[in-house]
């Protein structure tokens, strides 16, 4: 959510409650705007009969994030898992969100329509579980979204692909991408595997294909 201005202060896990009301939100006014809107998500996603997730959007997110990393990374990483993954998804999101619209507007057996809902958000639901991985970011096994998580340094910009992010940081801190070192480049490569293969696992989820963390 963009407020459509910069807060000067870097953020952190660590803000206390007097700092809070002194200096960060004083009055509370923006906690109240912000609980409203995660209270009206919640109602919408209780209240649709499909779930609103909207896959279209996420892939052309991606794929934008992807083109950052092509301008940041040397010709000798590949970064074509994660253009195709990407594109597989964006493929079947489409399909998917033509399915929703038809759903809506049929005119069947209410139980037969229910069912195939059911199916539906099933699959909506599990797609994002698609970007889990069991064995978490390198070095912080907790977090296990690939997409979407902190980064763990942070001189890193990057807000996506935090595998990708560190392991482009170990390489930078160790001077690797100035010296073409393999060691790095390996490493940034196979978190670029990892991620794309997390895309896929939600591109098929949301097929209908059954995946395995």
């Amino acid at each position: 959510m963009d407020l459509g201005i910069d807060f000067p202060v870097y953020h952190t896990a660590y803000d206390t409650y007097e700092w809070m009301a002194k200096r960060g939100d004083p009055t509370f006014q923006r906690h109240v705007a912000a609980a409203g809107i995660w209270g009206l998500l919640a109602l919408r996603l209780a209240d649709d009969l499909v779930l609103p997730f909207n896959y279209t959007s996420y892939a052309n997110e991606l794929q934008g994030y992807v083109d950052v990393l092509s301008n940041l990374l040397s010709g000798s990483i590949s970064l074509y898992p994660l253009f195709s993954s990407v594109q597989a998804l964006h493929s079947v999101a489409k399909d998917v969100q033509t399915e929703a619209r038809d759903l809506k507007e049929q005119e069947t057996e209410r139980e037969l329509q229910a069912l195939r809902m059911r199916g539906l958000n099933d699959r909506l639901m599990l797609a994002e579980r698609g970007f889990l991985d069991a064995d978490g970011l390198q070095g912080r096994r907790w977090f296990k979204h690939l997409v979407y998580g902190p980064h763990g340094d942070y001189r890193s910009k990057l807000g996506f692909f935090p595998g990708v992010a560190d392991a482009m940081m170990s390489a930078e801190s160790r001077g690797a991408k100035e010296r073409g070192n393999e060691e790095g480049n390996a490493l940034i490569q196979h978190e670029i595997w990892r991620a794309s293969r997390a895309i896929q696992r939600a591109a098929n989820a949301l097929r209908g294909d059954v995946f395995s963390q």
